[in-house]
């Protein structure tokens, strides 16, 4: 007879300590692309929601996609991109939220 002994489980999902923005994956991608980023809690420690804003630019810096606009509590999101309709090349996506602004390349083939 096996004696199996519980010892606890940690339900609690850790909070962001700061905003975050991942490389998408995977890359290069043809035609979905996954982008991770972290959204930290309001800076007086409190639970709040944030005014988060991603969004796709082409290499002449023309938008086009929106992907996240709009407010988002705390916590690590995760969005796909469906770039099925845009042409090969490279593209950039921005996080931006309060002051927090981060840029990162990815690379779509066909």
């Amino acid at each position: 007879m096996i004696d199996l002994a519980v010892t606890g489980v940690d339900d609690k999902i850790p909070v962001p300590t700061k905003f975050a923005l991942e490389q998408n994956y995977p890359n290069p991608f043809n035609p979905l692309t996954r982008i991770q980023y972290a959204v930290p809690s309001l800076p007086d420690g409190q639970a709040g929601s944030q005014y988060i804003s991603l969004k796709v630019y082409n290499m002449l810096g023309q938008q086009v996609a929106e992907l996240v606009n709009g407010m988002q509590s705390p916590g690590y999101k995760s969005v796909e991109w469906d770039a099925s309709k845009m042409p090969s090349g490279v593209y950039f996506y921005r996080l931006h939220a309060g002051t927090f602004t981060s840029i990162k390349k990815m690379l779509l083939t066909k």
